[in-house]
């Protein structure tokens, strides 16, 4: 996504999904939509780049404002672990507001569907064998993706990049201001 940038181009729809919050609310494509998401894929035990992912998606949740139509999601790729009620919790540690902010669970099948279909993002687990330590279950993308009202994928960003939180607030402020039919 280039700065300034006002118009992005759409590479993909999301697939129909249905998964559980942090709450143990199903969330689904329908739920979403009439959002503008910021979305991404962590698991609560990782001792890697997860925890500043979700501090940096916490600094974007203050920095849009509370009434806009935009929701923040969070896909594990721990479901075994990740529980609504560990999700909750780990939530809690980063002050997300459960009404803006969704941390998603459900099967094996569904969320790599809706991390690889959906939002183009890489998961896949570490074998036992190679694991470096016993937190080093999973490797994955460490990029947020940006989607439209309608569900559709329209920019990712780089979560180690040092200007992402302008790119996502202007990306945002610009797919806020987009007109469907």
């Amino acid at each position: 996504m280039q700065r300034g940038q006002t118009s992005f181009p759409v590479y993909g729809q999301l697939p129909d999904f249905s998964l559980t919050n942090q709450a143990g609310s199903p969330v689904s494509l329908e739920t979403l939509r009439g959002n503008v998401v910021i979305a991404d894929i962590i698991f609560t035990r990782c001792a890697g780049p997860c925890p500043e992912m979700t501090k940096k998606l916490s600094e974007l949740q203050t920095a849009l404002p509370a009434s806009a139509p935009v929701k923040l999601v969070t896909l594990t790729t721990d479901p075994a672990f990740d529980t609504p009620q560990v999700l909750k919790s780990y939530a809690a540690r980063f002050g997300a507001d459960s009404n803006r902010w969704w941390f998603l669970t459900g099967t094996k099948p569904q969320i790599g569907n809706l991390a690889t279909n959906g939002f183009k993002l890489t998961a896949f687990e570490v074998p036992r064998s190679e694991q470096s330590n016993e937190f080093d279950l999973f490797v994955h993308s460490t990029m947020f993706v940006l989607l439209d009202k309608q569900g559709r994928l329209r920019g990712a960003l780089e979560s180690a990049a040092p200007d992402w939180r302008e790119k996502a607030v202007e990306g945002v402020e610009a797919l806020l201001k987009e007109k469907h039919p």
